[in-house]
């Protein structure tokens, strides 16, 4: 008798279960509202910033950084018209298959060579950002030129400009070197530009940031070498208007836009 009671306690009634969805409801309505604010303010953000480095709009992508976030999340950025996202490789492969196909993909993860396969048959990947090396550019190359992919991939070198061990990347000394090889060795990538991590934390008062600065030293050498124009994917959420002043025309930003990560337990 005393379990039928229980079992009674537990069954929701009507009306709790209706306030309960209505709860939720606002819940999610006040995130999509949040998730659209905040994306217009990132994007007038990048407008002053660009506008006060004397550049034209269009010199500078905002790359939305959906990692660990749902989908319901990046539609809603979808629908004001966000179209660049960045993704892990397991993230890239589920979000990729649930959503519309005009979508432009960053890969902006860690890249094992074992996942290579995984990404490059994404008709809508548009670059991989963290090619950190000729191993990692030949395996890449190989796994696309098995996908018969009709157009080469954009590719940017990563480089550990702050020289970090908890970092990954090139040493910036080797930036000429492996960007030789994917121009001379490599017809299934296509050199986009170079990319790095700026250090964490740093005062953006204290002048020019030395990571930014040493990419664009390195793209300035791989210009002098191959009379190439290469573009820079350095800014994150918390440096991206000083990035954008340093010419950066790839910022990456995440938090600003879709809030905090949760944390690993």
């Amino acid at each position: 008798m005393g379990n039928l009671r229980m079992s009674h306690a537990l069954v929701m009634q009507p009306e709790q279960a209706c306030k309960l969805a209505r709860t939720m409801i606002c819940t999610q309505i006040r995130r999509m509202s949040a998730i659209a604010a905040n994306l217009a303010e990132c994007r007038a953000r990048v407008a002053a910033a660009t506008t006060a480095a004397a550049r034209a709009p269009e010199q500078v992508r905002l790359v939305a950084v959906s990692k660990t976030k749902p989908v319901e999340d990046l539609m809603v950025a979808y629908n004001e018209g966000q179209r660049h996202f960045g993704e892990n490789v397991q993230e890239l492969v589920d979000k990729a298959a649930q959503m519309p196909s005009d979508i432009q993909w960053h890969f902006i993860g860690t890249l094992q060579s074992n996942k290579c396969k995984l990404v490059t048959v994404i008709p809508n990947l548009f670059a991989v950002e963290t090619v950190d090396g000729i191993k990692k550019a030949d395996t890449l190359h190989k796994a696309l030129v098995q996908a018969q992919r009709a157009t080469p991939l954009n590719v940017f070198v990563q480089l550990n400009t702050s020289g970090e061990e908890s970092k990954g990347g090139i040493l910036p000394a080797e930036s000429l070197q492996v960007a030789t090889h994917i121009l001379e060795k490599c017809p299934a990538l296509k050199l986009a530009g170079l990319m790095t991590i700026g250090s964490p934390g740093r005062d953006a008062t204290g002048g020019p940031n030395p990571d930014f600065k040493c990419l664009s030293d390195c793209r300035d050498l791989i210009k002098a070498a191959h009379g190439i124009d290469l573009e820079l994917s350095m800014g994150m959420s918390d440096d991206f208007e000083h990035a954008i002043e340093m010419g950066s025309t790839n910022v990456r930003v995440g938090s600003v836009i879709f809030g905090a990560r949760a944390q690993k337990v």
